[in-house]
């Protein structure tokens, strides 16, 4: 018996116990996890875990908006509810579901000679972790709210008064206070390659360029395309950065100074950091808890050894997104048993959004493996869309079985079992009205892994417990 049955108790150094039992070629896997981790609760911030590894690489620190990491600190009351993040994350999916539904109806029409506007922008009232930056000459700090499922990069400028703008903590962008901002003129290729996302002629009454993005929220912001020295670490300045300079907002959300686009077209930091930094290869690594720190780091990494990789995929009627082929998904250690033509649309990943929408047929399999592996908990009520939650009231710890997702070419990635399965007690899944739709990866499951963009080399790669 002790031969063909192992158990092993793994102490890790973050305070959870992983068991993991073999018998022959199955693994069972389990982590032990302090209720106390499903809630973020920290008073301080901590950035031990949270730094870049890779000193070739400029690195800039990633935190959540709402925690003590946070460069500009939220109050009470500025929080959101679990309930109103994930109407935010409904509201999201149903626009970004629309959006692909809506280019395929196109395609298919023969008849009609229809360009769809591309999207610079998506639902930006979920996202939830934010980078400080420098704009300007001198460098004006701004602590924007990163992205990945947003190309243009924008923040609120003067004048704007308080009718046009939103409040923030910081005061706003001001370009007649740098050497080196500059409107990006109307008749310039920039703008060109920007029109596609404009309304109108796409110029100011200066003859400036103009930029109006519409977002799944209901918010327009409005400004002027513009060119200015974006500084990411002393060290690294991209010249000429080009961003919305916003004049006009919809003042009713709560936002940081703007958006850090991370998306694929040219207008994005990805790309427009690549010639002098990056190499169009970026990374991110999302904090396990406001009390902690991750980082976004432009540049390929000196050692992708702890990497595992899987094809990057563009969708024709939606090039912005980061889209990839999921293979199967698994719990405590089993595979389920999921039709691969489930996962024909594929996925996207989204920083954007906090949970994780499956196709109908994956989520289940996926909530009835959940279930089973936690049936000595009590289920609780449903909280919104998620419907697989938990009552822990009494319980110091609770078992907490491993998920693992699977991509094309083989690429398995464990999910954090202390920050990345479960939300609140709830687990951070939801299924598609079908399975006809794209998945969406969100925030939560990204927790603590590394997720490597290399759009050159056309593949992600995960590294987990990066942060």
């Amino acid at each position: 018996m002790v031969s063909s049955l192992l158990l092993t108790l793994l102490v890790c150094s973050y305070g959870s116990i992983a068991l993991v039992l073999a018998a022959g070629h199955q693994r069972h896997k389990f982590t032990v996890v302090p209720t106390a981790s499903f809630h973020s609760s920290e008073a301080s911030c901590s950035t031990t875990r949270g730094t870049d590894p890779h000193s070739n690489r400029v690195s800039v620190p990633l935190a959540h908006r709402n925690g003590p990491c946070a460069p500009v600190k939220t109050t009470k009351q500025e929080l959101s509810s679990l309930a109103e993040m994930l109407r935010r994350d409904r509201e999201r999916t149903e626009h970004i579901t629309r959006w692909i539904s809506r280019s395929r109806r196109l395609q298919s029409d023969d008849d009609a000679f229809v360009s769809v506007p591309a999207q610079l922008g998506s639902s930006y009232n979920s996202q939830m972790y934010v980078a400080t930056v420098g704009l300007g000459t001198p460098a004006v700090p701004q602590t924007l709210i990163m992205d990945t499922g947003s190309e243009l990069t924008w923040v609120q400028c003067k004048p704007c008064n308080s009718t046009n703008c939103y409040q923030q903590r910081l005061p706003l962008f001001d370009p007649s206070t740098s050497s080196t901002y500059s409107p990006v003129p109307c008749d310039s290729p920039e703008c060109r390659a920007l029109a596609a996302g404009i309304d109108g002629d796409g110029c100011t009454d200066n003859w400036d360029c103009a930029y109006k993005i519409s977002y799944g929220s209901g918010a327009v912001p409005t400004g002027t395309y513009s060119r200015d020295a974006l500084t990411l670490a002393p060290v690294a300045v991209v010249e000429g950065f080009l961003f919305g300079c916003g004049h006009h907002q919809d003042p009713k959300f709560d936002m940081a100074d703007g958006i850090l686009g991370l998306g694929r077209l040219p207008q994005s930091l990805a790309w427009q950091a690549s010639a002098s930094h990056t190499g169009g290869v970026f990374s991110l690594c999302l904090p396990p808890t406001g009390g902690s720190t991750g980082f976004v780091a432009l540049g390929a990494p000196n050692d992708t050894s702890g990497f595992v990789f899987t094809p990057l995929l563009t969708m024709d009627e939606q090039p912005w997104f980061y889209q990839l082929i999921p293979t199967g998904i698994s719990v405590a250690g089993e595979q389920l048993d999921i039709p691969p033509a489930v996962f024909r649309e594929g996925v996207i990943t989204d920083s954007g959004m906090v949970t994780s929408v499956l196709q109908a047929t994956a989520y289940a399999a996926l909530r009835a493996a959940f279930r089973s592996a936690m049936a000595e908990y009590p289920l609780a009520p449903p909280v919104g869309h998620l419907d697989t939650c938990y009552n822990f009231t009494g319980y110091d710890n609770v078992t907490v079985p491993t998920v693992s997702l699977t991509f094309r070419g083989g690429a398995t990635v464990d999910l954090d079992a202390e920050s990345g399965v479960l939300l609140d007690g709830c687990l951070a899944f939801w299924g598609q009205r079908g399975d006809e739709y794209t998945g969406i990866i969100g925030s939560v499951n990204q927790r603590t892994i590394e997720v490597l963009y290399d759009m050159p080399g056309g593949k992600v790669g995960f590294r987990t417990g990066a942060c």
